[in-house]
């Protein structure tokens, strides 16, 4: 009986963090469309995947270890950290839309990414990861303060309930991509993912842009 409820409890914290973090990540945004632009490609996916899984479970982590909070308090950070993404979110946008109109070679399927090295694919990953303050607000602020509500190491059953959700979901990402190399075999399909990568770059920079001066206040 008291084997039978620990297990009980033990699901319910994985469970929560498995919908919890689920539920958050499964939107059309940078990240998911750069880890799709790379299955399409067939080039460095398993590396993407796993960096996306790894990355979330540690912000998760650091949110259920008291991050959020020490965030909260320090208001200049956050300011900085969000200058930072206003850049380059800014930056890659442009690009995007840069090769949506003109870059006619890097629509071809193999074109483009296929010499880059793993280090500049996971790079630029991490970069649209780290640089990303709506990634904070998710998985450091909300997430991590959902699983900070857990008792004692039921804490961390949340955190790997949430990383195996980001791992189901990148792993499905990742194989929807591969099927939809017919469809990306059109330069169009390749103009459409660039400007929708574009848009909701320059979006999220400006959305951001518009609350940076709330986050000193």
């Amino acid at each position: 009986m008291a084997h039978s409820i620990l297990y009980s409890t033990l699901f319910t914290a994985w469970l929560a963090g498995f919908t919890v973090c689920l539920s958050l990540i499964v939107s059309i945004g940078a990240q998911n469309l750069y880890v799709l632009r790379q299955a399409v490609h067939s080039h460095h996916v398993r590396a993407c995947v796993a960096w996306c899984v790894a990355s979330d479970a540690l912000l998760i982590g650091l949110g259920v270890a008291g991050m959020a909070r020490l965030l909260a308090e320090r208001p200049d950070w956050a300011y900085w950290l969000g200058l930072g993404g206003v850049l380059f979110m800014l930056a890659y946008g442009l690009f995007a839309l840069w090769r949506m109109a003109f870059a006619t070679h890097s629509v071809q399927p193999g074109d483009g990414d296929q010499g880059r090295s793993l280090w500049r694919v996971v790079g630029t990953l991490a970069v649209i990861t780290l640089f990303n303050p709506h990634v904070y607000l998710d998985t450091v602020l909300l997430v991590g303060s959902i699983g900070a509500r857990q008792e004692g190491d039921l804490k961390w059953v949340f955190v790997a309930g949430a990383a195996s959700a980001s791992a189901v979901w990148f792993a499905g990402l990742s194989a929807a991509g591969k099927r939809l190399k017919h469809w990306f075999a059109q330069p169009l399909a390749w103009r459409i993912l660039d400007g929708l990568t574009g848009a909701m770059m320059l979006s999220l920079a400006w959305w951001v842009w518009q609350g940076l001066d709330s986050s000193l206040a």
